[in-house]
């Protein structure tokens, strides 16, 4: 069942950079998102084509991600998932037209190797098991939905700049992850019982998931498409992966080397979000 949910979980991070790309399309060609007039900026964004179509596939390859959860342990699909940030520049350069720059290069680059050190490290770690304490799991989406919260109250804030579209994506990032430590937990009751659907980590999850949307729309349009995304992509997984070790129990590592390996992957990540913000944002290439 784990190799199933590594290969739902690559299929997964395919499918969501190409549907990311497309919502980056539409974005730059839509009205400003602005997070006093939620409503009104969501409506602009499903008034383009491109973002419907970029929603249509996300929404493809975040069913493929509950598919993964409910079969694997969540640091171990959310380190495979983040397997996809490699392909993400071919794609945007390929397909899509985004000039990717020296140093969105060395920004992923730092990005593949603290996400290859996670995925190594979780490798053979722990079951897929969803049980979780309840102190913990409100402890910890509490305070990464104040995080989260702050980012995106301060990114929408600021004028447009060079910061502020990268800083939107790790907003966007840390409410994703909120989102799914939260589905996590619900994928181990409500196969079994149906009416748990009702838990408060639905509603966490819908609530995270709206100030997701937001935060990355806006950051979308106001970064370039290589920051904004592989920011809130390995944000979501990090927070993903800290939540599986501080909720659900999966290791940190089993030995000391193991460990050490994973606090440098996380150094690392830190690193390629400094890296990253380009100086400027490069349109996608007409459709």
């Amino acid at each position: 069942m784990v190799q199933l949910g590594i290969l739902l979980a690559l299929a997964s991070a395919f499918v969501a950079n190409v549907g990311l790309l497309c919502k980056y399309r539409g974005a730059v060609a839509s009205p400003t998102v602005e997070l006093s007039h939620p409503l009104r900026g969501a409506a602009g964004l499903f008034h383009s084509r491109w973002w419907i179509i970029g929603f249509g596939v996300a929404f493809v390859g975040w069913t493929l991600h509950v598919a993964a959860l409910s079969v694997a342990p969540l640091s171990l699909v959310e380190t495979t998932i983040s397997g996809g940030i490699l392909l993400l520049a071919w794609i945007a350069e390929r397909w899509f037209g985004v000039k990717v720059g020296p140093r969105e290069w060395i920004g992923l680059g730092l990005c593949a190797i603290g996400l290859g050190l996670l995925a190594v490290t979780s490798a053979g770690g722990g079951g897929a098991s969803s049980r979780y304490s309840v102190e913990a799991m409100i402890a910890f989406e509490a305070a990464a939905v104040a995080v989260g919260t702050a980012l995106l109250l301060s990114g929408s804030a600021g004028s447009p700049g060079r910061a502020t579209g990268p800083l939107l994506g790790i907003a966007a990032g840390l409410l994703l992850g909120v989102a799914n430590v939260a589905v996590k937990a619900l994928t181990g009751t409500v196969p079994g019982d149906p009416i748990s659907i009702l838990s408060p980590w639905t509603l966490t999850a819908l609530l995270a998931g709206v100030g997701a949307f937001l935060a990355l729309a806006r950051g979308l349009q106001t970064g370039g498409a290589i920051p904004v995304i592989s920011l809130s992509s390995v944000c979501a997984n990090l927070i993903s992966v800290v939540g599986g070790i501080a909720v659900f129990g999966d290791p940190m590592g089993t030995d000391p080397l193991a460990i050490a390996a994973r606090s440098l992957a996380f150094a690392t990540v830190i690193a390629a979000a400094i890296v990253l913000p380009a100086p400027s944002r490069t349109a996608p290439a007409r459709a």
